[in-house]
């Protein structure tokens, strides 16, 4: 018989799904990985797939916020999720080169239209994912990207040698294989306007155009020749346009967009076709044309080594590829000579942020030094050009030059239209944009179907989660699993890091069966019983559980010797009848405490209880449709 009951504590789910409540779209990372470690890829694709149309980009370059969460980490190092992620995109994802019908697999049957029309300003990560879901709701969804592309800054941001062109353009195309129509060229405020797309008969709109225009910074010698904006640079390298560079580079800033700069900068060649073209089959390595490039480059910034905002990752790879980094440096002015670039001259940077954390630098007087330069160019943030907005268009902007959403509906000031992404919020990870096009493709089926509650018909229902509780009979772990330390992911040797050659090569079968058995399984907990539930007695305080733990996380002590705090008191007071501290001789008894940050799953409690007071009980998160939502199951 199974059991049913409300289930309302979302604490409790964050406490056991780190690594799933630390990722913006709710990834169950651990599943897929254990499901790796059992060698069954094809359901361990549909875990990281359902939640996620981009899968296959961000198991290249996620910025995975699960990694930071995993409780590994505080072992050892945390399990290599986003390379794991890769590993099974690669067998089963759009790279893989399975048909698109294979999506099915994951989505059910077609989707049958309700013919409502929705329409997306911009064709990146979030109006993508809000296109995706939209679509799988039955909508028919127009996106309007105002390049030549689309993909956004996947496309026109990041260097090709981190994410395949290749790749982006399958994934895209899996996304237009459920009915969404694709309009390039097509730019708000040029093309089209909001009061437009109102009469063309679009009942809702959501605006996700980015954030690509770079910020400017105000010293002298901006006006040189040579002078460059990061995302002007990136998007005309991306984009297979020309880039003159000199030998000698200087880029400005110390965040990741600074660090792609650099690095595609460094890892340009000279070519005698003299050109440079698009590598439009990246998945075959097949390139018409080498960049030409810098012998030496620079990367200036404020910060300090432990500050910089770019993952330690990206700042070690570049230092491997002989990007020269100079850190506690501010920019002081661009030196040149006949309205040319020469040289960028450095101050001293004294400290980055004042005593109330704000962001306000401050610069040792004279300590200017010269770094000689043919080109320098700038990677200090980026803004969203919004010039296009009209008072008529009812859309409320903030100070910081983003569009005004409510942040649980992404909802705008004017009716029926929703913003997201960089344009909201300002540049952040892939990963949050996708997360930003998923909530608004919910919030818009949400409006719509309010305004259309008698006609609303889609074949997808709306699935929220359930948590299924299973005692685990059999629960055992491979021998040595804890001590297991995490496999290095293959990398291109550097003396071969030229072009677009890709430096993360991805894991073998046998390196990602490895890396995954390293998971400690968060979602298997002990479960302390008052009684055994097959021998029906009672704990007999032998310790035996304390004894064997190999973390010492578990203890037995009397209830008189615990402390705590009053709403602790309360709680188990009131829910579990239990008296802890000043205890008298009636209610004196015994605590078991169990430190659930240094368990490590192993399960020898469970095993060497005597009276089976102990047991392991896991914990998977199932999809419900709305109808029963919002439940936990016990099996």
């Amino acid at each position: 018989m199974t059991e049913r009951m409300q289930f309302v504590d979302l604490d409790w789910l964050n406490a056991n799904f780190f690594c799933m409540a630390a990722c913006p779209v709710h990834t169950e990372a651990g599943r897929y990985v254990a499901l790796i470690a059992e060698g069954k890829y094809r359901e361990a694709y549909h875990v990281a797939r359902r939640p996620n149309p981009f899968a296959s980009i961000c198991g290249r370059v996620c910025a995975a916020p699960c990694e930071t969460a995993c409780r590994r980490g505080a072992l050892d190092q945390p399990i290599a999720i986003r390379a794991l992620k890769r590993f099974v995109t690669e067998r089963f994802g759009v790279e893989s080169m399975i048909d698109l019908e294979k999506l099915k697999e994951v989505f059910g049957n077609s989707v049958k239209k309700n013919g409502m029309k929705v329409a997306v300003i911009g064709g990146g990560p979030a109006g993508l994912s809000c296109a995706h879901d939209l679509a799988l709701l039955g909508y028919e969804v127009t996106v309007f990207e105002s390049q030549s592309v689309a993909g956004g800054m996947l496309r026109l941001g990041i260097p090709e040698y981190r994410l395949p062109r290749e790749l982006i353009r399958l994934e895209i195309n899996a996304i237009l294989s459920l009915g969404v129509e694709l309009k390039l060229n097509s730019a708000v405020g040029r093309d089209f306007t909001i009061a437009d797309l109102k009469k063309q008969g679009y009942e809702a709109v959501f605006i996700a155009i980015g954030a690509h225009k770079s910020r400017d910074l105000r010293i002298d010698g901006v006006e040189f020749d040579g002078v460059f904006r990061a995302v002007d640079f990136l998007l005309n390298v991306n984009l297979g346009y020309r880039v003159e560079l000199g030998n000698k580079v200087v880029v400005v800033g110390g965040g990741n967009v600074a660090i792609d700069v650099a690095r595609t900068a460094a890892r340009q060649e000279k070519t005698e076709v003299g050109h440079v073209t698009e590598v439009a089959e990246a998945l075959d390595v097949a390139r018409s044309a080498v960049r030409f490039g810098a012998k030496e480059v620079h990367m200036v910034c404020l910060e300090d080594w432990n500050e910089m905002p770019a993952s330690k990752d990206e700042i070690d790879e570049a230092l491997e590829e002989r990007i020269q980094i100079h850190p506690r440096k501010g920019p002081h002015r661009i030196i040149g000579k006949n309205g040319k670039v020469t040289g960028f001259e450095t101050v001293d940077c004294v400290s980055v942020f004042d005593e109330q954390k704000r962001f306000n630098p401050k610069f040792a007087e004279n300590t200017e030094k010269n770094i000689e330069a043919d080109t320098v160019i700038m990677a200090i943030g980026q803004t969203s050009d919004l010039t296009w907005v009209k008072p008529a268009d009812g859309i409320e902007l903030t100070p910081r030059n983003t569009i005004k959403v409510d942040p649980e509906t992404l909802a705008t000031t004017a009716p029926g239209i929703f913003s997201g992404g960089d344009v909201s919020f300002g540049p952040r990870n892939a990963i949050d944009a996708v997360a930003n096009g998923k909530k608004a493709a919910q919030s818009i089926h949400s409006f719509l179907s309010g305004r259309h509650a008698d006609s609303v018909s889609v074949s997808l229902s709306e699935h929220k989660v359930e948590i299924v509780v299973a005692n685990t009979k059999q629960f055992k772990r491979e021998w040595g699993y804890e001590k297991r330390q995490r496999v290095p992911i293959p990398v291109l040797p550097i003396d071969r890091r030229i072009g677009v050659a890709q430096i993360e090569l991805g894991y073998t079968e046998e390196q990602a069966q490895q890396e995954a058995s390293r998971c400690l399984h968060c979602w298997e907990n002990t479960i302390f019983n008052e009684a055994g539930e097959e021998t029906g007695s009672e704990c007999i305080l032998c310790g035996g559980c304390v004894d064997i733990c190999p973390e010492s996380c578990i203890d037995l002590v009397v209830s008189d010797r615990v402390e705590a705090d009053e709403s602790l008191h309360a709680e188990l007071r009131d829910r579990y009848d239990i008296v802890i501290g000043g205890a008298t001789e009636e209610t004196v008894g015994s605590v078991m405490i169990k430190d659930e940050d240094r368990c490590i799953r192993c399960g020898l409690c469970a095993m060497r209880c005597p009276v089976g007071c102990i047991t392991m009980q896991s914990y998977s998160v199932s999809d419900l449709p709305a109808e029963q939502a919002g439940t936990m199951r016990i099996e």
